[in-house]
């Protein structure tokens, strides 16, 4: 019989006075006994709407059948046929709003804890070496894919499952992407990253790191070496600033300087070759994940952080979970608030910022009430660093340096609903294509070309 419990089965995290001093992960995991307990919670619906609610398809009921079971590597292979980074989504997925959002058990009570249960499952098998190496037999085709983010690492092992010889060039000198250089390690271990992407290895997807697409190689050239298709998944790198003066001052970080300095330079150790400035008072601009991710980092360096948002708490666009937790942790959230000037002193540096209060009026183009600033509210801020984290767009470069590749006026690649861009042969997903977004919404690109790419190539 099912366990009819409205509440998820709650998980195990560091104290926040204790995880607010340090960058270990927040969230524990469940322990055999707790992902079972979940487990029966599911009711293992004919119909499972939470199915359709995942860009991947994972098979729901039938993975968190097999944990119901006992059958814990049952679970990772129906898991696994579908996503290629089971660990990483089980973290990072923002699975309130796709599959756990279309559970049943919602609408009285809590959902499922899907991804609670993936994460547990995929760990599992990272735990005990399990891993799916099914695959079909070498096919003789080449294909390119560029960028090791999770709609390039989907790509790749999509294809590789399908018999081809699969090559990823990265820019960085470690795989991952976004998931290495974006997302701190409080929130998904590098560990974890270096894991999933040696099962791809164990695939036979091949990877070329500090490879330039556009520098060192161009699209074209890939062609002329015997690759017969090509896959973009490079992201969106591109930092977008605000355009208000004082942003060329020093303490004025992109979010994506911030956080790769952190992330991938470990830039907040004691004997890092490049160590990150050591703020006393941060205001970090935006109110998305990766605000959430910047503020966090910057209390974990010892900084009295602000989170500066322009709308109110309900237009957030950061996951629940992640303001949550950022507010556990002691970061305060100036809510319709917007920056005018960062303001400087006279050796060029950070020493406040001009901040003027807004109130919310009609709705605009996205369909959030649009803030509207309140005449004579201004007052100054009294910070020592800023970081912008207002969004990203894709780098131009590949598009720059690729004839007969389009894009929309935001820079990113056009692509139809195959993924299959301007330029035969050469297909995109992802950021690159979307522009800003989450993992998984990125993978399920990476899925749907890997798919259209078989066809195209089968078809000539």
């Amino acid at each position: 019989m099912p366990d009819m419990t409205l509440e998820k089965t709650k998980m195990p995290e560091q104290a926040p006075e204790v995880r607010s001093r340090n960058f270990l992960e927040v969230a524990l995991g469940y322990t055999p006994e707790l992902a079972e307990k979940e487990s029966h919670r599911c009711l293992r619906c004919k119909n499972p709407r939470c199915v359709e609610g995942c860009p991947v398809n994972v098979p729901i009921p039938e993975f968190i059948g097999h944990i119901q079971e006992g059958d814990l590597e049952g679970a990772y292979k129906a898991l696994s046929r579908a996503n290629a980074l089971p660990a990483v989504c089980g973290r990072v997925c923002p699975q309130e709003s796709q599959c756990e959002g279309r559970c049943v058990r919602g609408i009285k009570g809590e959902s499922v804890g899907i991804g609670r249960l993936e994460r547990f499952v995929a760990d599992w098998a990272l735990e005990h070496n399990v891993a799916n190496t099914d695959k079909a037999p070498a096919n003789g085709h080449k294909v390119a894919v560029v960028g090791s983010g999770p709609a390039g690492l989907t790509c790749a092992g999509e294809l590789a499952r399908m018999g081809y010889a699969v090559t990823v060039f990265e820019a960085f000198h470690v795989a991952g992407g976004v998931l290495s250089y974006g997302i701190p390690e409080f929130r998904l271990p590098k560990s974890i990253v270096e894991k999933e992407v040696g099962k791809l290895r164990a695939l036979g997807v091949e990877l070329e790191l500090n490879t330039v697409i556009g520098k060192t190689l161009s699209v074209d050239e890939l062609f002329d070496t015997g690759y017969e298709a090509v896959f973009i998944g490079s992201g969106a790198g591109l930092p977008q600033f605000m355009k208000i003066p004082g942003e060329s001052l020093v303490g004025v970080f992109s979010a994506n300087e911030y956080l790769t300095r952190i992330n991938l330079m470990k830039a907040y150790k004691p004997d890092s070759p490049t160590p990150i400035f050591v703020s006393r008072k941060v205001a970090v601009l935006g109110g998305g994940n990766v605000a959430m991710d910047a503020a966090r980092c910057a209390k974990r360096l010892g900084a009295d952080v602000h989170i500066v948002y322009r709308r109110s708490e309900a237009e957030l666009p950061a996951r629940a979970e992640e303001v949550h937790h950022a507010k556990e942790e002691g970061i305060a959230f100036d809510l319709l608030c917007n920056p005018t000037e960062i303001l400087g002193d006279e050796q060029g540096r950070v020493r406040g910022m001009r901040v003027i209060r807004m109130e919310l009026g009609e709705p605009d183009a996205s369909g959030r009430r649009r803030p509207v600033p309140i005449e004579g509210s201004e007052f100054e801020m009294e910070v020592d660093t800023v970081i912008v984290a207002i969004g990203t767009s894709p780098n131009p470069l590949i598009r720059a340096t690729t004839p007969g590749l389009e894009a929309n006026r935001r820079g990113c690649i056009t692509t139809d609903e195959t993924g299959a861009t301007s330029r035969e042969g050469v297909f995109c997903g992802g950021d690159a294509a979307t522009g800003a977004a989450t993992v998984i919404l990125a993978m399920g690109a990476g899925k749907t070309a890997a798919r259209s790419i078989d066809e195209y190539i089968k078809s000539k």
